[in-house]
């Protein structure tokens, strides 16, 4: 890797802008986020954190701004083109089909093939598949009972967020953004997501987190992005921010 390869973040976003009718979601916002880096995405609600990534992911079109992969101009034209990019998500609706089993979910539209003839008419290795979500989930430190015969939507709030969030782990191979992963996981269950994200990152993978728990963003992050009203209103150091410094920038108060 060149010097100039190494100064380009993986990802780069210049004046993304985003309005729904006459509201301001998003406000000519800039963000880098370089390889194997943990960013915290924070703000209040409404302060443009979901609508920002959402545009980063492929999932809302911005208004106007451009974004940078690798240093290449892209249009992220849809979640599948984002995560051909190597850009996973874990939005807060989850995104899970609730009359699904753990296995399905996790591996819908990337399935195992069986070997050989019945593979290329379709037939899919549960088997194969089954081994590997438990392989997964215990690297998470996730409890789930049953990974297979039994539909999501009959498993708890907790144990749901959980599989949502081993599928964008396991899956992201440059950056994976995660909304408030921990918003219903146990002190444990939450623990070890952290302990993930830092392990993904030291073989390169970079996270992005949207969360309002700041002490656990001032535990894992390398930088501290503030949002405010749709505009970046500051983007410092975790190590340098306290938590009452972050709960004033992110309410407009100062000392």
């Amino acid at each position: 890797m060149n010097a100039a390869q190494a100064s380009t973040p993986f990802l780069a976003v210049r004046g993304l802008t985003k309005s729904y009718g006459s509201i301001r979601a998003v406000t000519d916002v800039d963000l880098e986020i370089g390889t194997g880096e943990i960013v915290a995405l924070v703000g209040d609600n409404g302060a443009g954190k979901s609508t920002l990534v959402k545009m980063i992911c492929g999932a809302v079109p911005p208004d106007s701004g451009e974004i940078r992969v690798n240093g290449d101009a892209v249009k992220v034209s849809s979640p599948s083109h984002a995560r051909q990019l190597g850009i996973e998500a874990l939005h807060q609706d989850l995104a899970l089909l609730p009359n699904l089993d753990v296995t399905t979910n996790l591996y819908l539209g990337r399935e195992i093939r069986v070997k050989g003839v019945l593979g290329r008419l379709g037939f899919v290795s549960r088997t194969h598949m089954r081994q590997d979500v438990r392989e997964h989930l215990s690297s998470l430190r996730i409890a789930i009972p049953k990974v297979t015969g039994t539909a999501v939507e009959l498993m708890s709030g907790g144990q749901r967020q959980s599989v949502a969030v081993a599928r964008a782990m396991v899956w992201a191979k440059r950056l994976v953004i995660m909304d408030e992963p921990t918003a219903a996981l146990g002190v444990a269950q939450s623990r070890a997501v952290r302990e993930l994200a830092r392990r993904v990152c030291e073989h390169g993978t970079s996270v992005v987190i949207l969360s309002h728990i700041l002490p656990h963003v001032l535990e894992i992050a390398d930088r501290v992005v503030i949002l405010r009203h749709g505009s970046k209103v500051a983007d410092v150091p975790a190590r340098e921010v306290s938590e009452h410094k972050l709960i004033q920038l992110i309410v407009g108060l100062e000392d």
